[in-house]
């Protein structure tokens, strides 16, 4: 039996190049760039940002999540937590390293489902970067819930013709092409009946028709776009998976993208925790330095309890992910670190903001975005409750229900098998003398 809580010597030491590299080359983009990291390169930036690129390749960092058929590493979950604990604290990061949301997890769809002209069209420009992409599932009236959903997709001749709206399509104003969850067969529900295809951004009849900011966001800088397909046409080649398998293509990207979620939280709540240690240590109030008052430390204690229990839990998901490489054995926790995620970093975030004061609630610091992150990482990928509900239901399937009308801790019956039990032992031994 082993337990082993240290990291490869040498990955360690790329590791430490990635978190060197964040700081030095990719932290400035997040504040001469804010918000542009979703739009295509202009000639000065991708002079910038393509270097930074063929740096991260050159140490073997570019884009983990994925095998080396696809221009990854294949190294794991659980390498790829340990990275993107560092990518989590720079906006750039992710783009920068080639593993950026949703991209991620829609390049993965293209690889499995695609076809190979479509491959050549979307995914390696995707993987590069290059390109943009929309996972446009959930719909204004429904959210998450397809069993509410109304989109609809019906064969005419070749062609599939698209109708409905959907919302809170991120990334939607620059992408090149668009996934889409659309009802083909109404009659048998939502988890047979629904189909997944791929909607080229030129496409006619597609209009977005709003693009949503974030509260903390000014409303030029919306990209969670409500969409209206209208009567739009796509070729019967665009069908993902088949007739029928939206959710088996879903979860190609869900089950990873949320595990990806919650090892990027990690990052950013440290930062959050480090913010709030430096400014304890920096203020000083009433003739004393914050770090000094009891209220202070137990803020800064219980956000890194918070913090370690939620990173080791993450960690342990991502190397059950590896062990098992099947992402449905490992539902329970993927669903367990769903639910932490928005806690862990709404919590600390907050904590963080009340050590600042006054200063912690503006925009020239980044913690009011790390707070509303936590809050809408408790609505992506499925609200909480979801997950909550996923977590017990796995974990009930483990027990049985008490035999007779008592629980089986019940004492005074456990308490007559104990002393039976001893008086036969003591027998036994007095008979042995």
């Amino acid at each position: 039996m082993a337990w082993d809580f240290r990291t490869d010597p040498q990955y360690q030491e790329k590791l430490d190049w990635a978190a060197q590299f964040v700081k030095e080359k990719v932290d400035p983009l997040d504040l001469a760039w804010p918000h542009l990291q979703y739009h295509p390169l202009t000639a000065q930036r991708r002079s910038v940002v393509l270097p930074l690129k063929q740096q991260v390749r050159d140490q073997g960092l570019w884009a983990c999540h994925l095998g080396a058929d696809l221009g990854g590493q294949g190294y794991g979950q659980l390498k790829l937590a340990l990275l993107n604990e560092i990518l989590g604290q720079s906006s750039w990061a992710p783009i920068v390293f080639g593993c950026q949301a949703p991209d991620t997890g829609n390049a993965e769809i293209i690889a499995h489902y695609g076809t190979e002209e479509q491959k050549a069209k979307y995914l390696q420009p995707l993987l590069d970067g290059e390109l943009f992409s929309c996972y446009s599932m959930t719909e204004p009236h429904a959210g998450a819930d397809p069993t509410e959903f109304t989109t609809t997709a019906r064969k005419d001749g070749d062609e599939w013709v698209i109708d409905g709206w959907k919302f809170f399509s991120s990334n939607a104003q620059t992408a090149e092409f668009f996934i889409v969850m659309a009802y083909t067969d109404r009659d048998i529900g939502p988890y047979r009946g629904m189909s997944m295809f791929i909607v080229p951004r030129e496409s006619d009849g597609l209009t977005i028709e709003r693009n949503f900011a974030l509260f903390n966001e000014a409303s030029g800088e919306g990209s969670h776009a409500l969409i209206h397909y209208d009567g739009v046409r796509v070729p019967s080649e665009n069908l993902l998976g088949g007739e029928g398998q939206a959710f088996a293509v879903a979860q190609t990207r869900l089950g990873g993208g949320r595990v990806h979620h919650a090892m990027r939280t990690v990052g950013v709540a440290q930062r959050a925790l480090d913010m709030m240690c430096e400014r304890a240590l920096s203020r000083t109030t009433k003739g004393q330095l914050l770090a000094r008052k009891q209220m202070v430390q137990a803020m800064i204690a219980d956000s890194w309890i918070d913090l370690q229990q939620f990173r080791l839990l993450v960690l342990r998901t991502a190397w059950l992910i590896d062990e098992t490489k099947d992402y449905m054995k490992v539902r329970k926790d993927i669903a367990a670190i769903k639910v932490l995620t928005p806690r862990v970093l709404e919590g600390i975030a907050r904590r963080a903001i009340q050590v600042h004061g006054a200063l912690g609630l503006t925009r020239d610091m980044p913690l009011g975005g790390m707070l509303v992150g936590g809050i809408a990482l408790g609505l992506a990928d499925g609200p909480t409750e979801v997950h909550q509900q996923t977590v017990a239901k796995e974990l009930l399937k483990l027990y049985q229900p008490a035999d007779g009308i008592w629980p089986s801790a019940y004492l005074p019956p456990r308490r007559e098998d104990a002393e039976r039990a001893l008086a036969s032992l003591i027998e036994h031994e007095v008979g042995s003398l």
